[in-house]
Formats: C-alpha cells, sequence, structure tokens
C-alpha cells in the first residue's frame, strides 16, 4: 500500500498557496510632497495627469474607510498640483481616493490644460455631481466625503445645498475654502473705489474667470448660495482655515454657522496650539498640521497627534 504522506504534503502545499492568493498584499507606501516646490516639480513631471494614488476604479472601500474621499482643486489649479500631498497620503492610510479636473474653459486651454476651476461655480458644481455619482458607482458606497481647497472647498457646498447632493456627502472638509467669498485682500473694494476704470478691471477679470467673479464677497452667486443658512442635514461639515490667508479674505469669512440644531459644523484655525505654522492660501494643502487634521476629520475614532514644525508662507510643511 503506497504511503498518503506524499498526498497529504500536496494537499497542505496547495492550501497554502490558497492562503497567500486571498493574503492582502502589502502596497509599497507613496512619496507624499509636503511642500509647494516639491509638489510643482512632481506636478511637471505629468502636468495633466492625476495625483500619485488616486482614480483607482478597482478600489473597494473597507470596513476600516467605507466612505471614498473626493478630492475637488481651486481656482487657477489643477488635481495633479494641488493633491500630490493628500491623494498619496490618503491612498496610504487605506482610502479610496478620486479626483478630477473641473471648470474648464477656453482660458484652460491657454495655459495647456493647468487653469482649471474658471467656469461659473453652478456649471462646475453640477461637474462634481456627475463625478460623485461616477465614483458611487464604481465603489458601491452609498455615500462619499469630499475635500476640497479654496474654491473647491466652497463649491461642493452649492451642490449639497443645491443640488440635493447631501443624501450622497457624508462629509465636506473645506482647505481654505471660499465660502462666503472673498475681497482678495481688499483689492475687489479697492477697484470698486476706482468707478469706471476699476469696474473694467473687474469685468475682464471675471470675463476670463467666471469663477472668479461668483467668489468675489456679496456676489448674486455668494447671496444665492448662502441663503438659508451655510449648511444642510445630512452633512457634516469641516473648515481648516489659516488666520495668513492672502486670497480668501478676510479669512475668517472661510468659516462656516449651522443653520439650524443639529447642523455638524467644525471650524479650524489651523495657528490654534501651533503659532509658527505661517502657512497661507497656497501652502495649505502641503501643510503636514493640515493634512493631519484632514485624516482626523475623515476618522475622527482613530485621531492622529498634530505635528507643530515651524513653516513658512507660499511653502508649506
Amino acid at each position: 500500500m503506497r504511503s498518503a504522506r506524499p498526498v497529504r504534503c500536496l494537499f497542505a502545499t496547495l492550501l497554502a498557496l490558497a492562503g497567500l492568493a486571498g493574503a492582502p498584499v502589502a502596497h509599497a507606501q507613496l512619496p507624499v510632497y509636503y511642500s509647494l516646490p516639491k509638489a510643482l516639480v512632481a506636478w511637471a513631471a505629468d502636468p495633466n495627469g492625476a495625483p500619485p494614488g488616486a482614480n483607482d476604479w478597482g478600489c473597494r472601500p473597507t470596513p476600516a474607510h467605507p466612505y471614498p474621499v473626493v478630492l475637488v482643486h481651486g481656482t487657477f489649479e489643477n488635481q495633479r498640483f494641488n493633491w500630490n500631498a493628500l491623494a498619496p497620503l490618503l491612498k496610504n492610510s487605506g482610502y479610496c481616493v478620486f479626483s478630477f479636473n473641473y471648470g474648464a474653459t477656453q482660458g484652460t486651454r491657454l495655459t495647456g490644460g493647468f487653469a482649471n476651476g474658471l467656469a461659473p461655480v453652478k456649471q462646475s458644481a453640477r461637474e462634481l455631481a456627475a463625478f460623485v455619482d461616477r465614483v458611487r458607482a464604481a465603489t458601491g458606497a452609498r455615500e462619499v466625503d469630499v475635500v476640497g481647497h479654496s474654491q473647491g472647498g466652497m463649491m461642493p457646498r452649492y451642490y449639497t445645498n443645491k443640488l440635493g447632493g447631501n443624501t450622497k456627502v457624508r462629509m465636506l472638509v473645506g482647505l481654505s475654502p471660499s465660502n462666503h467669498g472673498t475681497t482678495l485682500s481688499g483689492l475687489v473694494d479697492f477697484a470698486r473705489l476706482l468707478g469706471p476704470i476699476g469696474d473694467l478691471g473687474v469685468r475682464l477679470v471675471t470675463d476670463f474667470c467666471p469663477a472668479c467673479g461668483d467668489q468675489i464677497r456679496g456676489s448674486s452667486f455668494m447671496q444665492e448660495l448662502n441663503a438659508g443658512g451655510d449648511t444642510v442635514a445630512g452633512v457634516q461639515y469641516t473648515v481648516i482655515q489659516t488666520k495668513y490667508d492672502e486670497v480668501v479674505t478676510p479669512y475668517d469669512s472661510a468659516l462656516l454657522t449651522p443653520a439650524a440644531a443639529g447642523h455638524v459644523v467644525r471650524n479650524v484655525l489651523l495657528q490654534n496650539g501651533c503659532p509658527i505654522d505661517l502657512a497661507d492660501h497656497l501652502a495649505i494643502p502641503f501643510d503636514r498640521r493640515a493634512l493631519t487634521l484632514v485624516l482626523n476629520a475623515l476618522d475622527p475614532s482613530h485621531p492622529q497627534a498634530l505635528p507643530c514644525v515651524p513653516v513658512a508662507p507660499l511653502i508649506g510643511g
């Protein structure tokens, strides 16, 4: 009678191989560019591509991170530049991450595809709505989390507040969002003081960039967006702002006020607890402290310690 030992060994080997096939694959950590200059270098290598870690359409949310994250860039920016830090950071942390370019105009073509977010904000909000539906269909998730910078932190509020997106967005996190518009450090007010000459200058800018006109403090769009209050039920809001913002001015125009009891709003000033962080509007998407705050907003059950290191404006850190 032949020994059963070889058969048992073969069976054990097959089981081991099956176990290896079912085991999770360890992925190499993607580089995270915590500075504006490094992000520019990375962007130059692939200026119109997706940021590292984003747009893996085969990604499936895990129980630890059940909500896909949609990243929304700012005005005059694109996804590859804006999210060279946050997209790989989120991917390294186990999230399904998605990003896209929106708001293209003739001005976008003139800049070789870099300057996006120029179209009227309402048009861009409809583009966001379509992209969110695409992400939900691909991942099977009922809701997504949205993280945006500048216009990208404000524009999704038109989607959630006016287009029914509050049933599809669990959380909105804004980095220096233009929630109540901007005076552009007083330039808009100064232009108005100049009368017809100033009005002509403003019209030239807003003809090239309709979204810029929408984001002027007191514009008809801003009045429509915030009519009835800043927030709607069903969405949790986090604003991460720097008091050194030179684009969204005054800086507290980024902050949100709950429109009703039960609406969840958290306004966080970057310098609270870290006065040496001087990150400004352009640097905040690459700032370690700001991005750790994003991670903590998305997953408050597992908060990470907030770094506090000296950060220079326009550099990040």
